[in-house]
């Protein structure tokens, strides 16, 4: 069992900025890509975005593009999520997981291994 550990949510205005950290096992981290999603009230968890095993690919969801940037730093085995210009549609818990190779980038279903999740509340 592959346990990841987000952190880092919180309640922020819109427009304001928040970033989230995802810790995962050293000896799975550093071969898995990695993904973020997140799911709001009432509704079906969608992807927020995506980094390969060595960050130098990434994907993101259109809602996010230009405000939301995922890095990764193996060193430390953590991703981190960092969402700038924040707007009230981006309250909801997110998530991290973990990709297993050939799985659908965009596809909650296809991730091996989750996290717990984070709530990012955002006020308007």
């Amino acid at each position: 069992q592959v346990r990841l550990a987000e952190s880092g949510g919180g309640s922020v205005q819109a427009g304001g900025s928040l970033r989230l950290s995802c810790a995962a096992p050293r000896r799975h981290f550093s071969s898995s890509s990695m993904g973020w999603f997140r799911q709001a009230p009432g509704q079906e968890r969608e992807f927020v975005a995506h980094s390969s095993f060595d960050g130098t690919s990434t994907d993101y969801a259109e809602s996010v593009k230009g405000r939301f940037t995922i890095s990764r730093d193996n060193a430390k085995n953590t991703v981190y999520l960092q969402m700038n210009s924040l707007k009230s549609e981006g309250t909801a818990v997110y998530y991290c997981a973990s990709r297993p190779v050939g799985a659908s980038v965009m596809v909650a279903s296809t991730y091996d291994y989750w996290g717990q999740g984070t709530q990012v509340t955002v006020s308007s």
